[in-house]
């Protein structure tokens, strides 16, 4: 997309988890996409129209290519029709589709000369992968915190764009109980688990990420990072390290597995 134009877009619905931008059709047709970007889980292609289109997959969103192209994208659109709810047509014959069953999703223009200020991206912490992110800054951002490191974890503002899965394996390989208090995790834990984090997020990106129901990539393969989980999804069964049952229990509303023989 990067570099071409929009020559169209199709507008299925009004609205996905908020109301589509106004005249949206007329607002992006025949804008180039003169830079796509990524912030946590925040996609923002910067338009020639002197607009930026934010995008979320939500939960269930996922964006697929077909069209005219040859290679590894020349796939059919991933799920079932009646989901996809906003086509892009490229320039050069391609075809970009938004797919999302549950509509968790959204997509929003704000204006690129005040980017800087939309609300949604503000108060985002460093992200996993960044030079911002470090044991030194865990120690900073934990300490005196009361709340579960899980529920640190996967709180935005601490550290964007870490998911359920990811927070329970980086929590594992480092050896910390999700139940164990943030503040007490500065010192020795952080400097385990920041290390932990990023190993976790750069394999599952090197193994295009985890298919646990729906998800698929821009060409409609699937991620395989599931096939290496070490306690995500492995309730009853025994910890690849200690041997100790791996147990889940439910917190903030969401699922947390982990072992309670090596995890403290």
């Amino acid at each position: 997309m990067e570099g071409k134009r929009i020559l169209r877009l199709e507008q299925r619905r009004a609205d996905l988890r908020f109301p589509l931008p106004e005249r949206f059709a007329e607002r992006v047709a025949n804008a180039r996409i003169d830079r796509l970007a990524r912030q946590a889980k925040f996609l923002s292609a910067h338009l020639s129209t002197g607009e930026v289109l934010i995008m979320h997959l939500g939960m269930t969103g996922r964006f697929t290519i077909s069209g005219q192209r040859t290679g590894d994208f020349h796939h059919e659109t991933g799920g079932l029709t009646a989901h996809d709810h906003v086509i892009f047509h490229m320039e050069g014959g391609e075809t970009v589709t938004y797919n999302d069953p549950r509509r968790f999703g959204f997509m929003e223009l704000w204006p690129a000369a005040n980017f800087e200020a939309y609300p949604r991206l503000m108060t985002m912490g460093p992200e996993p992968l960044s030079n911002g992110f470090s044991a030194a800054y865990l120690d900073t951002a934990l300490s005196g915190k009361a709340a579960p490191i899980k529920a640190a974890l996967l709180d935005q503002s601490v550290i964007a764009g870490l998911g359920n899965i990811y927070v329970c394996e980086a929590l594992y390989r480092s050896g910390i109980s999700p139940k164990r208090l943030s503040r007490s995790v500065p010192g020795m834990r952080a400097s385990r688990l920041a290390p932990a984090i990023n190993a976790v997020i750069a394999e599952a990106i090197a193994a295009g990420g985890s298919s646990i129901s729906d998800f698929a990539g821009t060409d409609g393969n699937l991620g395989y990072f599931q096939h290496r989980f070490d306690v995500y999804d492995r309730e009853g069964e025994p910890c690849k390290r200690c041997g100790a049952v791996v147990k889940r229990i439910v917190q903030s509303g969401r699922s947390t597995f982990y072992c309670s023989g090596c995890q403290k």
